[in-house]
């Protein structure tokens, strides 16, 4: 965002054309962030992208989040319900030199699940897969929503806050089947913290 004014101009321009489905709006440093329900993310997309007003052509990325640890300063908390995973998207106006950042909180804590954008901005795919791989969010009508990042048959989500640091299974090459296998992780889990050792007055300056 080049100001403060076109900050402001944005935000009017936001709320007048969202309307009853702008859950929240925030402006922090220039920097706008809406929040959506999940079951308007592609009426609101649409009205982003195609509306002349807003012009947001540009997708540049989708990250998943997980809220089960994390947001307690946040001052928009309250909204989220305790709901836990949300997709954040980030997007820019390439005609009009504007950015907006878009929050969308899953229903379901269980089974997360917002409706994919691969048909508004093609990008979207391998962003929402990556989501899907890392936090188990469901992209409802992705073409081939599959992991992109852990291996086949990997099970779980690794940025779960709940996500064992050791996963939950290992593989080795089993030289009496002549395959790689796949069993239970044999390494119990546990947190390493370095100990460090310094001597007396260490630093100090004379």
């Amino acid at each position: 965002m080049s100001n403060f004014s076109e900050s402001k101009n944005l935000a009017v321009s936001l709320q007048n054309l969202l309307a009853n489905k702008l859950i929240n709006l925030q402006d922090q440093f220039g920097e706008l962030t809406i929040m959506v329900r999940a079951e308007d993310i592609l009426t609101v997309c649409k009205i982003l992208r195609d509306d002349p007003v807003l012009s947001f052509d540009t997708l540049i990325d989708i990250c998943g989040i997980d809220y089960s640890t994390y947001g307690d300063h946040l001052t928009t908390k309250h909204l989220l319900q305790d709901k836990r995973f949300a997709a954040i998207y980030h997007l820019l106006s390439v005609t009009l030199n504007h950015r907006l950042r878009v929050r969308v909180m899953a229903e379901n804590n269980e089974y997360p699940v917002i409706d994919s954008v691969t048909e508004l901005w093609p990008v979207a795919n391998w962003f929402e897969r990556e989501a899907f791989d890392l936090y188990g969010i469901v992209f409802v009508g992705h073409p081939d929503l599959r992991r992109i990042l852990t291996d086949y048959g990997f099970i779980g989500n690794p940025f779960r806050k709940d996500f064992p640091i050791t996963g939950n299974v290992e593989m080795r090459y089993d030289l009496e089947q002549k395959r790689v296998i796949y069993q239970p992780v044999s390494i119990e889990p546990r947190e390493i913290t370095p100990l460090v050792i310094r001597e007396e007055h260490y630093g100090d300056c004379e």
